[in-house]
């Protein structure tokens, strides 16, 4: 009976434990910087970057700024134009040379942008 009620107070005790820990703590949280968004894009333009690197930062809302959530949207709206995810399996672009002409040009502005606030 005393090994029962030890097992007993353990077996207690961790689930107690666990239930506390994952009342108290906080759901996750992503925050796409525009160092993300640079990144994704320079790796795209460089043909580094694979399919689900660009729909995991891209296909994200970005709710805390305004302009950066038009420049992931502008991004987005590349893709459904010019976008070719079949061909980076075979180490093709992820867009066609127009759509990297328009990537790179919405990166230049966005770099811009933030060497204005910086400034």
């Amino acid at each position: 009976m005393l090994l029962f009620l030890l097992v007993f107070v353990v077996c207690l005790t961790i689930l107690v434990g666990t239930v506390a820990m994952l009342m108290l703590s906080r759901t996750p949280r992503y925050r796409t910087e525009p160092v993300h968004l640079l990144d994704v894009f320079d790796k795209t333009l460089d043909k580094r970057v694979s399919v689900a690197e660009w729909h995991t930062v891209v296909d994200y809302p970005i709710r805390h700024d305004e302009y950066l959530e038009s420049i992931r949207r502008r991004a987005q709206h590349l893709m459904e134009e010019h976008g070719r995810p079949w061909q980076v399996a075979q180490g093709g672009s992820l867009l066609s040379r127009v759509g990297r002409d328009e990537l790179e040009a919405l990166r230049d502005h966005l770099r811009a942008r933030m060497a204005l606030r910086e400034a």
